[in-house]
């Protein structure tokens, strides 16, 4: 399961700042963020090395992806694409309106259950595919949202109701600054309250694990800043993504 804070303040020079921990099989590779495919330039994503796609990626107009299991979905199965197709695809877009509605008109039984969170300047939105039919897109509200497997700030998951409110209160970090200094110490945060199921950053346990995080800033002109950790938060530094500054479209 793993996990994406997503908190949109319209008029604000950062109108989107994103964090994302990534739960996953600690034996399955991959790559951390870069321009890994060349069929796709302008993408920059981490490369999962056994089904090709990616759990995140941004393009230079502006867009992020993200894609996340549902609950009892982990890995692959046989007959279905892999979800790390879902964000490439998506990213073919020059908004996040676009891109959803590229994912909304996708068959969702070719996939195992996901979320996804799609996110630009103007906000963010969330899309639900549950293995039949056509993904669902809703946008995220302004203020801070939380997707894990479950729907947004959806309070049935341990996690969200354990972090949900930590994320809240705590200060909005200042990329002009530097300062993710506050979400950089959630996103760390490997304590157990009442359940293992509401850990954040999961320590590895029998093969899984958080395996590495992500913060990025969506700035008023589209450009996107992306801070990478791979391994878990406070346990390696937070270095930046190059991503072309050049935005386009309606991003």
């Amino acid at each position: 399961m793993c996990t994406v804070i997503l908190l949109h303040r319209p008029g604000h020079a950062w109108p989107v700042l994103i964090a994302a921990n990534r739960d996953e099989m600690l034996d399955r590779p991959w790559d951390p963020p870069w321009t890994w495919w060349p069929d796709r330039p302008d993408v920059v994503g981490g490369r999962d090395r056994t089904g090709g796609g990616t759990w995140m990626a941004a393009n230079r107009a502006g867009v992020v992806a993200t894609v996340l299991n549902r609950p009892g979905s982990l890995g692959p199965a046989a007959g279905k694409r892999s979800r790390g197709e879902l964000p490439l695809l998506a990213l073919a877009a020059d908004s996040a309106e676009e891109a959803a509605g590229l994912v909304a008109a996708l068959p969702a039984e070719e996939w195992r259950p996901f979320n996804m969170v799609l996110a630009d300047r103007h906000g963010g939105i969330f899309l639900r595919g549950e293995g039949r039919g056509r993904p669902e897109a809703m946008p995220l509200p302004a203020g801070l949202s939380m997707v894990t497997a479950h729907d947004p700030n959806d309070l049935a998951s341990p996690r969200t109701a354990r972090h949900l409110p930590r994320f809240r209160a705590a200060p909005a970090p200042d990329p002009d600054r530097g300062d993710w200094a506050a979400w950089e110490a959630l996103l760390a945060d490997d304590s157990e309250g009442e359940s293992r199921a509401d850990t954040l950053c999961v320590p590895p346990t029998g093969g899984f694990g958080t395996v590495c995080a992500s913060l990025l800033g969506i700035s008023a002109d589209g450009t996107v800043e992306w801070n990478f950790a791979p391994r878990p938060a406070g346990s390696a530094p937070f270095r930046r993504v190059p991503i072309d500054r050049a935005t386009g479209g309606g991003a």
